[in-house]
């Protein structure tokens, strides 16, 4: 029974633990760097610590390998925490302003950590959720992402401001290694059967997408979010232009915005397992169709106040809740002998469109004005639920993933 109580909590803690000091160095640092006076040159530099989240999969198969019962993924997920803790710690020994570069390797090196954590975590989770229990886990997983977002922006950003850098970094060294407490409470029974001990090799990470069922399943996991992502992009300079100020713009959309993503991404879990995957997918991609329509009538003229709360808690609420449906079928679809090179292949595919359709959403902006971009995003939420026609049918009466 304690085992039982613990496994949700144990979830969150890890992957809160990973997602508050990643979103710190990866969102505040720059606003330091800023404010010591460094060139946005070197501040855009920065955005290369995250590389290691984009190229995660390349070690996914070792951490797969070693990862067969539970005292080889705890090993991983403590050690990666530890060290994750000790680059911490080292980091607050040195100076922005004199000692950028080796910082920036420093983060490098954490970020490498917290992937690792990662991979091992959704090893974990996979392993320990059963079918029905995989909806409320990923929601845990996207909430605790968002809150440590909320936190790592807002939160730090000012204690920040009141404790200095060395002291923040020390509590959020503690912080990382509080967070593996559960993990000596939560000890289930893990031991992947011989006939999966198959040993995974690196390309297998390319093996995936060269199975025809997982192949189908791609076009999905590039365009599913696309509409909600090219919104999401363009909402802070749409917001700019409109005249709302930084701190009012920190509060509608970082903290307002992030808390409901989070809200919703912890409530999706649930709604899954209520109304099942494929009611779930279909849902939530209607949400974001509704999203896109909200923006693209609410540009005809300058909005309101309240019409662009209502457009912002749309938005996050709709991305928290794609989130929750594209983390539970990613599971379901992964294979028994590589379940985290599999699930981490298929973010990383979500995380690179994403990233792309940002882009390129910044450029067609510039041509179209927010307007027709948003009328755009709309079309592009449209396609995402005739590619889900395609891939999971509506006179398929019960749901299975392409994989099983």
């Amino acid at each position: 029974m304690v085992k039982s109580k613990w496994k949700f909590p144990t979830l969150f803690s890890l992957y809160i633990a990973q997602s508050i000091p990643m979103s710190f160095f990866s969102t505040v640092v720059p606003v330091i760097m800023r404010q010591e006076h460094y060139s946005l040159e070197s501040i855009g530099l920065l955005q290369l610590v995250k590389l290691p989240w984009t190229l995660k999969f390349l070690w996914a198969p070792l951490v797969d390998n070693t990862s067969s019962n539970r005292r080889q993924l705890r090993r991983w997920i403590i050690f990666s925490e530890l060290f994750y803790a000790l680059v911490i710690l080292t980091i607050s020994m040195f100076s922005l302003k004199t000692d950028f570069t080796l910082i920036v390797i420093l983060m490098i090196l954490a970020f490498i950590a917290s992937a690792t954590q990662d991979i091992a975590t959704d090893i974990f989770a996979i392993r320990v959720l059963s079918t029905s229990e995989k909806a409320i886990g990923n929601g845990i997983q996207s909430s605790g992402s968002f809150i440590g977002s909320l936190f790592g922006t807002g939160v730090l950003l000012l204690a920040y401001y009141y404790l200095g850098w060395q002291w923040l970094l020390w509590i959020l060294a503690c912080f990382v290694i509080f967070a593996i407490v559960p993990l000596f409470v939560y000890k289930p029974n893990i031991t992947l059967p011989e006939e999966s001990r198959v040993r995974v090799k690196p390309w297998d990470v390319f093996r995936f997408f060269a199975d025809k069922t997982n192949l189908k399943r791609l076009p999905v996991l590039i365009f599913y979010y696309s509409g909600i992502i090219g919104i999401l992009a363009m909402l802070k300079p749409y917001m700019v232009d409109l005249g709302y100020s930084v701190k009012d713009i920190g509060f509608m959309s970082g903290i307002i915005g992030t808390s409901t993503a989070a809200v919703m991404s912890f409530g999706g879990g649930f709604i899954v397992r209520k109304l099942g995957r494929k009611v779930s997918i279909y849902a939530f991609a209607l949400m974001n169709v509704l999203t896109g329509c909200y923006f693209y009538f609410m540009t005809l003229s300058e909005p309101s106040l309240a019409a662009l709360y209502g457009g912002i808690i749309l938005l996050w609420g709709s991305y928290g809740l794609s989130s929750v449906i594209i983390y539970t079928t990613s599971m379901d679809a992964v294979r028994p002998q590589s379940p985290g090179t599999d699930f981490t292949v298929q973010i990383v595919v979500t995380h690179l469109s994403s990233m792309l359709i940002a882009i390129f959403s910044g450029k067609i902006g510039d041509m179209v004005g927010y307007h027709r971009l948003f009328g755009i995003e709309t079309l592009l939420s449209v396609f995402s639920i005739l590619l889900l026609l395609y891939v999971y049918p509506l006179h398929k009466t019960s749901w299975k993933s392409p994989t099983n």
